[in-house]
């Protein structure tokens, strides 16, 4: 019952959503130059957004300190911008060292302090904490967090600086003493901050005439070899030939870090940690699959060697195997694209799986994009699309917005980094 409510509620405000965005399209307005934005400085003990750090709506929680002897602090990387002034009263350049996406945003927002205020800099005065001068949990300790001011240390901009702050990204902003302005970012590890489930731009898909495409090149209207067992209750379901209408995700630029799930037939899958798979447990035989092995969808971060993915040959037609998952890779990659199809699945490098990611029901899933499929049926409208804009989907930050309000965080894929015994 609570999950049919939660999907009422999905889609009834993605619904009421829609009709705003088809304002960034053409219509009354279109072509109109958009008034400047108006930046509304925070108020004094203000945060944005208006929830705790450590909660999945901002920075989320802490996964521990990193020491210079740590593994983890090779995830650090120092910051030389020459824009941007560094205190160091450590004298150990500590404070230059943060996470990328800390590195990202910083830089982000040293442009927009000197185009505000010409002739001032942006002022570290505390990122990668080594000397416990924090909370035991603070962000500082993971280089995700950063105290900043103005270079001129002019109180009266801090206010202002907050907001800055906020439009360069960072995922939580604190204005949280008058002499400083506190701010942090997303683990690198965390779904949020990796944007939900995506393949590289070079994995292949098939297409009904039996050629194969880049995910990258995919255009609305192609038809992908997918499955027709959307809900996993049979063995993936058949494979059919399945309508490719817009990308959840379309990032051709972005690095990021995948799994590469390696089977027996050679087939590999590379994904995102948090996108959703096929699998099964036992005896990855044609035997077993024409029993009805029933499989059930799971992040590619907790797949293990000896269970089965299910396998489709690009000269099998639409018969498919189980085959056995023999190794588990991470490798960096560019490009990051999320296909969805009208069966809410597809066939990747020769493996099935799921459009959907970083929660853990595909059905649910599958039933709360279900107006998003409605009204491409009817329009041929989706809002985004490979040739319009890169980023995630509008719908997808809906439902994804909404979700972190109404659905118990153990749904949504781990925050912290999932390892692997098997990993080579």
């Amino acid at each position: 019952m609570r999950l049919s409510v939660l999907v009422g509620l999905f889609i009834g405000c993605a619904l009421l959503l829609a009709p705003v965005t088809e304002g960034c399209g053409p219509g009354r307005g279109y072509g109109k130059r958009r008034p400047p934005k108006k930046l509304t400085p925070l108020a004094y003990k203000q945060f944005s957004p208006n929830v705790a750090e450590k909660t999945l709506g901002a920075s989320g929680k802490h996964e521990g300190k990193i020491t210079r002897n740590s593994e983890r602090f090779k995830e650090l990387t120092p910051n030389y911008n020459p824009d941007i002034i560094f205190k160091d009263e450590e004298n150990t350049a500590a404070d230059r060292l943060m996470t990328q996406r800390c590195k990202d945003k910083l830089n982000s927002l040293a442009i927009s302090v000197m185009n505000m205020w010409p002739g001032v800099k942006l002022r570290v005065t505390e990122g990668w904490d080594e000397d416990g001068h924090h909370s035991e949990d603070s962000l500082h300790y993971e280089g995700r967090a950063v105290d900043i001011t103005t270079s001129d240390r002019d109180r009266n901009k801090y206010s202002m600086l907050a907001r800055l702050a906020v439009e360069a990204g960072f995922d939580w902003v604190y204005y949280e003493s008058k002499a400083h302005v506190h701010c942090s970012v997303k683990s690198e590890h965390s779904v949020a901050a990796k944007t939900g489930g995506c393949f590289p731009g070079r994995s292949l898909v098939t297409l009904d005439d039996g050629s194969s495409r880049a995910v990258q090149d995919l255009q609305p209207g192609d038809r992908v070899l997918a499955s027709s067992g959307a809900d996993g209750s049979r063995s993936g379901g058949d494979l059919v030939y399945s309508e490719f209408f817009t990308f959840l995700d379309h990032e051709p630029a972005a690095r990021k870090q995948f799994y590469v799930l390696g089977t027996e037939t050679g087939a590999n899958l590379t994904l995102t940690a948090a996108h959703l798979v096929f699998v099964t447990e036992g005896n990855c035989s044609l035997g077993e699959l024409a029993k009805g092995a029933v499989m059930r969808t799971m992040y590619a971060s907790d797949v293990r060697p000896g269970q089965c993915v299910l396998t489709a040959g690009r000269n099998q037609g639409l018969q498919g195997n189980l085959s056995q998952v023999i190794w588990v890779h991470i490798q960096m990659d560019t490009g990051a694209f999320a296909p969805l199809t009208r069966h809410g699945s597809l066939v990747v490098d020769g493996v099935l799986a799921s459009c959907y990611a970083a929660m853990d029901q595909h059905h649910l899933a599958h039933w709360a994009f279900g107006p998003l499929r409605l009204l491409y049926s009817w329009t041929r409208w989706t809002g985004t699309g490979a040739s319009l804009g890169d980023g995630l989907h509008w719908y997808s930050q809906v439902l994804y917005w909404i979700g972190t309000f109404l659905l118990d965080p153990g749904h949504f894929h781990p925050w912290g980094m999932v390892t692997h015994d098997s990993e080579r």
